[in-house]
């Protein structure tokens, strides 16, 4: 079977750039007493990219997909390894397999993980998550978080009671404020009260938790984040919350595509509307006759088609089918030609959905 030699579209990961991204926030952090777990998730955790994490002062490597994790521990990274989805019940024995840490937060899957590691003769370790308010995962009624964190430590052989957690800002963009923080150490120091120790982790969250740290006002017991997206793109703190972070790179990725058409046509489409494949009837604006371009990649490869930003400003997204890319170039100082490669920027969003496509080349450099 004849491999296709096709070039593009494709992803560019700039490795010394993540390496950068990863060591600057990893500072930081530590300097503040807070271990981070760096997130792979956000580039289906390309193993080139992983190594960086590998080479890293990162605490753990952690994901949502024990896909990935399982491509970590194949590369023999030595970093301990946390699985930050809460698991499948069906999935036990591949978690205590593959990972070292799981987030949890019901009790028949935190059973089976027990018999799993007894069966494996390991140790896995476990972070109960809190709910504050975002309404995710997590324990809502705190009675039970205390008693399920007393049954683990003093019954259960095959696991270590690690900690708990928390996330903020995924679901509900509830904020990571320092009142949730010290809410969350409040649980922390009741569990501790019953179980006659201190707890090795209380884990504030991610990247929408850094701000606390950026400020300096995270409180003083909260030592472990895990973090994806601020180290991979480095967008969403600056674009939404107009925070400098201008100390990291936010072109560790890049994605180019090929024009396959450029002519001249109608801004305003012909003829009686109708549904386009999306089950949508856009509007549109008339603007005459204007340069298109079409290339050759669409939003079955990054959904998002307002997150994608290409690199020369004079060039304007005007939509997308599934696999065309509508562009206006009317405007450009670039000639462009049929051939040419296009660049764009991209969001924590289309960067998890391009790095998923299988139609979508991988590079790293």
């Amino acid at each position: 079977m004849n491999k296709l030699d096709y070039q593009y579209p494709r992803v560019e990961l700039d490795l010394k750039k993540l390496k950068c991204n990863i060591d600057q926030i990893v500072s930081r952090c530590k300097d503040q007493g807070i271990g981070v777990a760096g997130v792979i998730k956000g580039f289906n955790g390309i193993p080139k990219g992983i190594m960086q994490y590998e080479a890293s002062d990162c605490d753990y490597i952690a994901t949502s997909r024990l896909e990935q994790l399982q491509t970590a521990a194949n590369l023999g990274v030595t970093k301990p390894l946390m699985l930050i989805r809460i698991p499948m019940l069906s999935e036990a024995a591949d978690v205590v397999r593959i990972a070292d840490v799981s987030l949890n937060s019901e009790i028949s899957v935190i059973k089976k993980l027990n018999e799993e590691a007894e069966k494996q003769n390991k140790i896995h370790k476990v972070i109960l998550m809190v709910e504050l308010g975002d309404l995710r995962e997590g324990f809502w009624d705190k009675e039970e978080l205390i008693k399920t964190a007393v049954y683990i430590e003093k019954e259960l052989k095959g696991l270590k009671l690690l900690g708990i957690g928390t996330n903020l800002g995924c679901y509900g963009s509830i904020a990571s404020t320092p009142e949730k923080m010290n809410e969350l150490i409040e649980y922390a120091e009741k569990i501790e009260k019953e179980i006659g120790r201190k707890l090795d982790v209380i884990s504030g969250g991610g990247t929408r938790a850094f701000p606390l740290v950026l400020k300096g006002i995270m409180p003083k017991r909260i030592n472990n984040l895990r973090i994806g997206e601020v180290i991979v793109i480095a967008k969403e703190l600056e674009e939404l919350y107009g925070y400098d972070i201008s100390f990291l790179n936010q072109d560790t990725f890049i994605l180019k595509a090929e024009i396959i058409e450029l002519k001249g046509k109608p801004t305003y489409p012909i003829g009686e509307k109708d549904y386009n494949a999306f089950r949508e009837v856009d509007e549109y604006e008339d603007r005459g006759i204007r340069k298109r371009a079409l290339a050759a990649l669409g939003i079955v490869d990054f959904v998002f088609t307002d997150q994608l930003k290409p690199t020369d400003a004079n060039i304007s997204i005007i939509g997308a089918s599934s696999d065309h890319l509508i562009l206006d170039v009317e405007d450009c100082k670039e000639n462009y030609k049929v051939g040419d490669i296009l660049e764009f920027k991209l969001s924590y969003s289309t960067l998890v959905n391009v790095t998923n496509s299988p139609n979508v080349k991988i590079i790293c450099k």
